[in-house]
């Protein structure tokens, strides 16, 4: 079965806001990407989906190396940009500097990577692979740089910044978990 963009169901996923970064055939770029996941510890791992015909998986398949900017919550516009027309058509990084947005070179990689980002991550490509419509790139950190700001959130077709902290459950309730855990032991 199938769970189309925008979809009832699509919508029900929170994720980060990825500015993926990237240079090579199709010159600098950056796309938004929602599929933004960090996926292990050590060593640092974080994988993102693009779709095949984007100009960032060109670049990437060229080069092996991308950058990930999480976008912070006032770069909702950013993302729109990013996100909004195909690298093959749009030098997306000139509008972006012509409306104030900065960039700098990466310290270990060729890429642009976004000032004032929530988080900034330089990244070569450990493992690609065609998943169903997208690609997916594992990428291994080779320098971050961690922002003050809140990432933006992308959920319901809508961007969010991280609001009302939910509580965890009490001590007295995690006891009890972890007391009835203990009793349900295979």
């Amino acid at each position: 079965m199938n769970i189309p963009w925008g979809s009832e169901a699509a919508i029900k996923f929170a994720n980060v806001v990825g500015l993926i970064t990237s240079d090579g055939p199709n010159g600098p770029n950056i796309m938004a990407a929602e599929w933004t996941h960090h996926v292990s510890y050590e060593p640092a791992l974080i994988m993102i989906n693009t779709r095949e015909t984007d100009a960032t998986t060109q670049n990437i398949l060229k080069t092996k190396e991308f950058g990930i900017n999480l976008a912070a919550a006032d770069q909702n516009w950013v993302a729109s940009i990013a996100g909004g027309s195909h690298g093959q058509k749009v030098d997306k990084i000139s509008v972006l500097k012509e409306l104030g947005v900065e960039f700098y070179k990466g310290k270990k990689t060729g890429v642009l990577m976004v000032k004032g980002a929530a988080l900034n991550i330089e990244c070569k490509v450990v493992e690609s692979e065609k998943m169903g419509d997208h690609m997916m790139f594992m990428g291994e950190a080779q320098d971050v740089t961690v922002g003050s700001k809140e990432p933006l959130i992308y959920h319901g077709l809508k961007y969010y910044k991280v609001g009302e902290k939910i509580e965890k459950p009490s001590q007295d309730f995690l006891d009890k978990i972890a007391k009835l855990v203990e009793k349900h032991k295979k």
